[in-house]
């Protein structure tokens, strides 16, 4: 009977250590998530270094980037209209990605050519079909300059 008593206290003080290791470790947990560490200190500068490393680390395909599902395509070239039934589809073209040499004749063929390949290399939808530029209409400022081009894209 003393025996059994006597591994009992020594598990009440082994279960009581573990309890305050715990509690140690919950408490560091519950310190790190809600950030209550002086700067400064050691604590501290260890999660500002674990979350440079995650930044800088980090693969860019664990976040799968995708463009916007709006009207946005890139930073340039923008998704104005879409009409189903036709096939037609209007974007706007940033003037600086298609300069021109003769601003007055939009329909050179050559000037089709780099619209082409300009929506080609910026729309995701376009660039593995084939698609036709029906009309390119400049856009301009109250200048005259010009600042847009709305292109026609049939499939």
């Amino acid at each position: 009977m003393g025996r059994e008593y006597c591994t009992c206290a020594m598990d009440w003080s082994s279960t009581a250590r573990q309890r305050t290791e715990m509690r140690k470790l919950w408490r560091g947990f519950v310190n790190t998530i809600l950030w209550s560490y002086e700067r400064g200190s050691w604590p501290y500068d260890v999660m500002v270094v674990v979350i440079v490393m995650f930044v800088l680390l980090t693969p860019r395909g664990w976040f799968h980037d995708r463009q916007p599902s709006g009207s946005q395509v890139s930073g340039r070239v923008t998704l104005i209209t879409r009409d189903q039934a036709a096939h037609v589809e209007t974007y706007r073209v940033d003037s600086s990605l298609l300069p021109r040499s003769n601003p007055v004749n939009v329909t050179d063929p050559q000037f089709e050519e780099r619209a082409h390949k300009v929506l080609s290399q910026s729309v995701d939808e376009l660039r593995d079909q084939s698609f036709q530029i029906r009309g390119i209409q400049a856009v301009r400022d109250s200048d005259g300059a010009i600042l847009f081009y709305d292109v026609d894209v049939s499939h």
